[in-house]
This record gives structure tokens, C-alpha cells and sequence, in this order.
């Protein structure tokens, strides 16, 4: 194996035949002349053969040069359309990326946008279903919010996408939320995550006098509201890109916020762990 040529060689014959003398091709390639004449003579003992033919006005290559040079011109062509090659391949590769019915309809539009190239296969089910998956082998990623509230298979890797407040909805027309300790007194109120903290945030609402009960989705959560006239708690992703006019989105008298994760085998695809800054900020997510 030592008597094969390395890509420098390979990059040095070929800026010489390019440039007309070796100081030149030194130059070109940001080495030292001497170092550039060291490593021809090194080549051509290798060889057999003078490469090169230099005296005062230049470098020109000898027939066994000229050879050396078109070889070397040949195989770094196929060397820097490797990487090309490479990138492509990863390219065509789909994604399988799965997540939870009420994140459906804001991630996958988010991820065309960031990865319009990509194609995507999109799967939905419950976070540890997801999880599953992924240690299967059978996902690319799982974006879920139950990273920190259920066991994580040892073969995944969770990468912190960012962190989704709870806010309260109040569609056109409904009264805010009134002052003192009780300033959801009789109130109606649908209360909708996408974690497993809806019976504490509903437990939080009765304590602030609200009349409280879940809404299935997000979704659902929201055309209650819309409706009936209920106030609606929901993560603040779910409504910070559809707001209609006169619909107003208040802090609650209470802090509460979800952590969205991406689920992932140990070695991650490169084009996920590239969108994870962008996909905060289509998503309204603080860091």
C-alpha cells in the first residue's frame, strides 16, 4: 500500500502541469516550495521516472508525467464527486417521522418548509408508541413531549427542540379573565396538551374557580372555544400562527409548559439535527 500515490501527490502533479513550475503550484496550494519540491523528488523515486523536466523557466512534464497527471486528474474528478455523490444519495433517502395527533397539523408543514427537498413519510401515535419505534430501527425521528415523564428506550437519543408555554384562548367576544384570587369564577374552560400534564393543569383551573374539562385535541379544544364561547388553555404553538381578529391569547395566572423533543436512533440523520434552530421558530417555541 505504500506505493500508492496520495491525494497531495495526486494535487501537486497536477498544479505543477497547471502552473508551469513548482513554486507556482506551491503557491497555488498554500505550501512551501521546498516542500513541494521534496515531495516530486519523494514521487518520482516512487515512480521510476522523471515527472518533470525543471530547470530555470519551469517545469514541464515528461511523458511519464503527463500520464501521472492525466491519471491524477481522472481520479480526483471521481474523489470531489464522491462527496456530491454522497450528499445526493442522502438526499433521495426518505424520512420516517412520526408524532402525536395534535402536533400533526404544525409539524409536518413546518418540516416541508425547512426540508422542502426531503421526502418525508409521516406516521402518528402516541409518544411511547413513537419511542418504540424509533429504537426499532424503523423511524428516523419521533418528535414527542413525554421524553421526561415516561422511560426512554436506551437506544434513543433525545435532542431538546424547545419549550411550548400554556396560554389562555379567548375567542371574539369573550369576556377576559376578571381580577382576585378566584379570576376564573364559574368560568367555562377546555384545557387540551400534548404532554400528560392535563389532569394537573385542569386541577389548577378548579382552583382558580374555573368550571374545567379537556378537550381531546388541541383542535378540538379550539373550536369549543370558538363556538360555545369557552375559554381555552392550550400550549402556545397551537394558536400563535392562527388567530383570527378580535382572538386574543393571555398568560395564565399560573406557569405551565411543555418540553417538545426530538426522538432519535444514536446516530441521527444529519438533515433533522440541521432544522432543530428553525423549527423553534416555526413553531413559536422558547429555547
Amino acid at each position: 500500500m505504500d506505493s500508492l500515490p496520495e491525494v497531495d501527490d495526486l494535487r501537486l502533479v497536477v498544479a505543477v502541469a497547471r502552473t508551469g513550475s513548482v513554486g507556482s503550484a506551491a503557491r497555488s496550494l498554500r505550501i512551501s516550495q521546498p516542500s513541494a519540491s521534496a515531495r516530486l523528488s519523494r514521487l518520482e523515486r516512487r515512480v521510476g521516472a522523471t515527472l518533470f523536466d525543471r530547470d530555470t523557466t519551469g517545469a514541464r512534464p515528461t511523458p511519464a508525467g503527463s500520464e501521472l497527471v492525466r491519471q491524477a486528474r481522472h481520479i480526483l474528478g471521481h474523489l470531489e464527486g464522491a462527496f456530491a455523490a454522497s450528499r445526493a444519495a442522502m438526499l433521495e433517502r426518505r424520512l420516517v417521522v412520526g408524532t402525536f395527533a395534535s402536533l400533526t397539523s404544525l409539524l409536518f408543514p413546518a418540516l416541508d418548509a425547512l426540508l422542502p427537498e426531503v421526502a418525508i413519510d409521516q406516521r402518528q401515535d402516541h409518544g411511547p408508541v413513537l419511542l418504540q419505534w424509533v429504537a426499532e430501527g424503523s423511524m428516523d425521528a419521533a418528535f414527542v413531549a413525554v421524553a421526561d415523564q415516561v422511560e426512554v428506550p436506551s437506544s434513543v437519543v433525545i435532542h431538546q427542540v424547545g419549550t411550548d408555554p400554556l396560554v389562555l384562548f379567548r375567542a371574539v367576544g369573550v369576556e377576559p379573565m376578571s381580577r382576585g384570587r378566584l379570576p376564573l369564577r364559574d368560568r367555562q374552560v377546555v384545557a387540551s396538551t400534548y404532554d400528560l400534564s392535563t389532569e394537573e393543569v385542569l386541577e389548577g383551573l378548579h382552583r382558580l374557580g374555573a368550571d374545567a374539562r379537556p378537550g381531546v385535541t388541541l383542535a378540538a379544544a379550539i373550536a369549543m372555544a370558538r363556538k360555545r364561547g369557552h375559554l381555552a388553555v392550550l400550549p402556545r404553538s397551537a394558536v400563535a400562527f392562527d388567530l383570527r381578529e378580535g382572538e386574543v391569547v393571555e398568560r395564565l395566572p399560573f406557569r405551565r409548559s411543555m418540553r417538545l423533543a426530538m426522538a432519535t436512533p444514536r446516530t441521527a440523520d444529519p438533515r433533522l439535527l440541521g432544522v432543530l434552530r428553525g423549527l423553534r421558530r416555526e413553531l413559536d417555541l422558547a429555547r
